[in-house]
């Protein structure tokens, strides 16, 4: 039987950090489902890849980090914003798996009410490998490059990225 866990995130963008928790994961299991979260959400400060990007750097960042993507499903999932159906719903859109790893607290507690094991996976260098602030370092022109997979960084230059986060903090809520 194929042990399969799950983690969670909105990976806005996905960073190092990101890549070695997945990383950490498939040494305790054979599949790894990566749901990115949020799939509805994009072009707002807090939000600004498409779902379709974040698959696209989760990709290329794991190939480029010699991840096996046959061990690996990348899953977009929209919001529901009603924590009583969301695991229902999340549990409806992936494949079938046994662990949730998870850093938030809330994510951990509805799982394990439905009856799921649930981990917390290590973080990695989180002051600096945190979406938000890499988003607010692009944004205010400061260094970040190195915070994210060279894979990831080539699809954000692709899409112009940093013009973009420029684009919506001039008429989005700023950042911190």
């Amino acid at each position: 039987m194929v042990k399969r866990g799950i983690i969670i995130g909105r990976f806005q963008p996905p960073h190092r950090g990101h890549v070695e928790v997945f990383k950490q994961i498939l040494r305790e299991v054979d599949e790894l489902i990566v749901v990115v979260g949020s799939a509805q959400e994009s072009h707002t400060l807090e939000n600004p890849f498409t779902a379709g990007e974040r698959v696209l750097m989760i990709s290329k960042a794991l190939a480029e980090a010699r991840v096996d993507l046959s061990r690996v499903h990348i899953i977009p999932i929209p919001d529901v914003n009603n924590n009583a159906i969301w695991v229902s719903h999340v549990t409806s859109l992936s494949p079938p798996f046994e662990i949730v790893y998870s850093g938030n607290p809330l994510v951990r507690r509805l799982f394990k009410e439905a009856g799921f094991e649930t981990k917390t996976p290590p973080m990695f260098k989180r002051k600096e490998y945190w979406g938000t602030e890499i988003r607010d370092r692009m944004i205010r022109g400061k260094r970040w490059e190195e915070l994210v997979p060279e894979a990831v960084l080539e699809v954000m230059r692709e899409i112009k990225a940093v013009e973009r986060l420029k684009d919506l903090s001039k008429t989005d809520y700023l950042l911190r």
